[in-house]
């Protein structure tokens, strides 16, 4: 059996845009006509592949027809690159044939190393990055679902599929406003003080600032949250002072120089060692984008 290439690209589009009207509007083509090629694919398959909603995701079975999708694409990049449809934009890579990456990445990695990285690989590969945020320590089940290629990942394990490599360690560092600190400590810092001033975490799936507070208790605690999305609004909350939070060593340190943050832990930290996993593929573009994250790790990161 043959997929209709077709079939395939509308595929994809809906899942990358989350909706049968956006990946209507990337291919040019109307939202019915989306609608059956996509039709067209399940009945040809046997199979419901797009669950529809907002947005649309793959059900098992279109999982792995994207992940097929995505490695057919890399594959086709790489042979066209040598006829300039791909490859250095300087010797006449063409923009509308740029590949989208689907990568997984940590908020955190986003906002201090990785960034540099997709700089370093787009200077030489007309490529179209497509990052999807997610936590580090959930980032690798989007490689599992076919979503993304590669992962900014806190887990050691390989998908089934991927190759892993560890990247470096991510410094965290407690940190709090003067102010917070004078109102909510003034008295020491033991369990009772720890169980009522108030804490900021990123989202329902960040554990980082439990897991500081464990090693400092030896317990549980439940104080106050305040859930503050975005790394540099996480560390905005900290600096007027709307809970205590851990945050990169690079995005605060001076914060800490100029006094606007301090340590109510000084010396203490929490270091999570961030992994990149990408799939088992031999295509010029993921090499390229694995050396260059590599380099970007080795350089912006706190240890091997």
């Amino acid at each position: 059996m043959r997929l209709d290439s077709r079939q395939l690209t509308a595929f994809v589009a809906v899942l990358r845009e989350g909706s049968f009207e956006a990946a209507a509007r990337s291919l040019h083509l109307t939202p019915s006509a989306v609608s059956q090629r996509i039709k067209g694919l399940e009945e040809r398959l046997g199979r419901v592949l797009i669950q529809r909603g907002a947005p649309c995701v793959a059900t098992p079975a279109g999982q792995a027809l994207q992940r097929h999708a995505q490695q057919l694409a890399l594959l086709e990049a790489q042979a066209l690159e040598p006829f300039g449809f791909a490859g250095d934009p300087a010797r006449g890579g063409h923009a509308a044939a740029a590949l989208p990456m689907a990568i997984a990445v940590n908020a955190d990695s986003l906002a201090t190393w990785f960034v540099p990285a997709l700089a370093a690989l787009r200077e030489r590969h007309a490529l179209a990055f497509d990052l999807h945020v997610e936590d580090q320590d959930h980032s690798s089940e989007l490689l599992r679902q076919g979503r993304v290629m590669a992962a900014v990942t806190a887990d050691p394990r390989p998908v089934q599929g991927c190759r892993v490599e560890r990247l470096g360690v991510m410094r965290y560092l407690a940190v709090a406003s003067p102010a917070y600190v004078d109102r909510h400590f003034a008295a020491g810092i033991d369990v009772a003080a720890l169980a009522r001033a108030p804490v900021n975490t990123y989202n329902a799936k960040d554990a980082l600032q439990a897991r500081f507070l464990r090693s400092l208790s030896r317990r549980r605690l439940d104080p106050p949250v305040h859930r503050v999305p975005g790394t540099h609004g996480h560390v905005h909350a900290a600096v007027h002072g709307l809970g205590w939070g851990l945050d990169p060593r690079a995005l605060v340190q001076g914060l800490l120089d100029a006094g606007e943050l301090v340590e109510p832990w000084p010396g203490r930290s929490l270091d999570v060692v961030l992994h990149w996993q990408h799939w088992r593929l031999e295509a010029a573009p993921l090499q390229a984008l694995t050396q260059c994250v590599r380099d970007a790790a080795r350089a912006g990161l706190d240890g091997p």
